[in-house]
C-alpha cells in the first residue's frame, strides 16, 4: 500500500509557487505526489477531499472559484482579477461556462499569457481596482461593465441585483445601504466612463436592475413575470402579521394580494433544518392569510417532458387573491427607473 505523502508546510496555504515550495525545503519528488494538482505552470494547487458548495453556489461556480484562486501565486503587483474571475470571487450570480482565468493590467503595462490565461490591458480611466479578501480585482461596478462582454441582458441584470443589494445581518435585521457592493449610480457611471464591449446589452439591463434578488433564478423569474404582464413585486420581502410580527423574508412578494414568492434550491430539500424552518414559516404565512407560491428550478425552466410552470402557478395565485389582471401593486417601494 502507498505511503501517505509527507505533510507540506502549512505557511504554503492552498496554492502556491513551486519556488516558494522548494525555498522551503520541499523535495521535487514531493511536488509530483498525487494529493498536489498542477492548475498553472510553477504553480501546485492541495487536492481537497471535498468541494465546499455553499448554498447559494452552484457546483460548478465552485469550482472555477478554486481554479482562480489557484492563479493567486502567479498574480503579479501590476496585475489585478477581472471579468468573470472577479465575478466568482465576489459570489456574484454568473453562469459558469469555462474556466479560463482573466486577469488584467492598466496600460501600457503587458498582460500575463499562460495556458487558461487570457490576459486583459486597460485604459486607467475605464477600470477601478480595490483589494477584497487579500487579492487584487477590479472594482465591483467596473466588474459589472467587464461583464458586458461575456453575459446577455439577463444575467447581467442578475449581476447587478447582486452588486447593488443590501445584505441582511443575523435576525433578518438589514445593514447599512453601505454594505452593498455598489449602488446602482456607481453602474451606470462605470458604463458611461467610455468605450465598452457590450454597451448595448449594460444600457439595457441597467433600468431592469432592482438589487432585491439572492440568486440568478430568482431575478430570471422576476423579469419571467414582468415580460408576462404580472404585476411588479415588492423583494426581499418582510413578511409580517398585522400586529407586526415577522413571519419571514420572502424573495419575490405582491402585499396588496398576500401573496409570496419563495424559490427553493436543492439545500431547501438537503438541509434537514432548512426543510423544517420551511414547513413551519409556510404555515405562518397560511394562518396569517398569505399564500406561499413555492417554485423549483423545474417549474422556471422546465424539465424533460415537462414545460415551465412558474408564471402560470404565480398568475393563478395572485388571481385567487383578487388581482383583476391588470395593474400594478400599490404597496411596492418605486423600483428604480430611467434610460439614457
Amino acid at each position: 500500500m502507498p505511503q501517505d505523502p509527507r505533510p507540506l508546510p502549512t505557511h504554503l496555504g492552498e496554492s502556491f509557487r513551486v519556488s516558494a515550495a522548494r525555498a522551503s525545503g520541499v523535495s521535487r519528488g514531493r511536488l509530483r505526489s498525487r494529493d498536489l494538482d498542477r492548475p498553472f505552470w510553477g504553480v501546485r494547487q492541495r487536492v481537497g477531499d471535498r468541494l465546499e458548495v455553499r448554498p447559494d453556489d452552484t457546483a460548478q461556480a465552485a469550482a472555477a472559484r478554486r481554479r482562480v484562486l489557484a492563479y493567486a501565486p502567479r498574480l503579479s503587483p501590476l496585475a489585478f482579477y477581472v471579468g468573470s474571475s472577479a465575478a466568482l470571487l465576489l459570489r456574484l450570480p454568473i453562469p459558469v461556462d469555462d474556466l479560463t482565468v482573466h486577469i488584467g493590467v492598466l496600460h501600457p503595462h503587458r498582460s500575463p499569457r499562460g495556458t487558461g490565461v487570457r490576459g486583459h490591458q486597460i485604459m486607467p480611466h475605464l477600470v477601478s481596482v480595490r483589494e477584497h479578501e487579500g487579492l487584487r480585482i477590479a472594482s465591483p461596478a467596473s466588474v459589472w461593465v467587464q461583464l458586458g462582454a461575456e453575459l446577455g441582458v439577463r444575467d447581467l441584470v442578475a449581476a447587478g441585483d447582486a452588486i447593488v443589494r443590501v445584505p441582511r445581518g443575523e435576525g433578518g435585521v438589514r445593514r447599512d445601504p453601505g454594505s452593498a457592493l455598489a449602488t446602482i449610480e456607481q453602474l451606470r457611471n462605470a458604463v458611461d466612463a467610455g468605450p465598452r464591449a457590450g454597451a448595448a446589452k449594460l444600457r439595457a439591463a441597467w433600468p431592469l436592475i432592482r438589487g432585491g434578488a439572492m440568486s440568478r433564478p430568482e431575478v430570471h423569474l422576476r423579469l419571467d413575470l414582468a415580460d408576462a404582464g404580472l404585476p411588479e413585486p415588492e423583494l426581499d420581502f418582510e413578511v409580517r402579521t398585522d400586529g407586526g410580527i415577522l413571519l419571514g423574508i420572502s424573495e419575490i412578494a405582491y402585499p396588496t394580494w398576500r401573496v409570496a414568492l419563495e424559490y427553493e434550491g436543492d439545500h431547501h430539500r438537503t438541509d434537514r433544518e432548512q426543510w423544517n424552518r420551511d414547513i413551519d414559516k409556510y404555515d405562518a404565512y397560511r394562518r396569517a392569510g398569505w399564500e406561499a407560491v413555492r417554485i423549483t428550478r423545474a417549474h422556471q425552466y422546465g424539465a424533460p417532458g415537462r414545460p415551465a410552470t412558474a408564471v402560470q402557478r404565480v398568475r393563478d395565485a395572485l388571481l385567487r387573491a383578487g388581482w383583476t389582471g391588470s395593474g400594478t401593486d400599490p404597496s411596492r417601494t418605486q423600483a428604480q427607473e430611467g434610460t439614457w
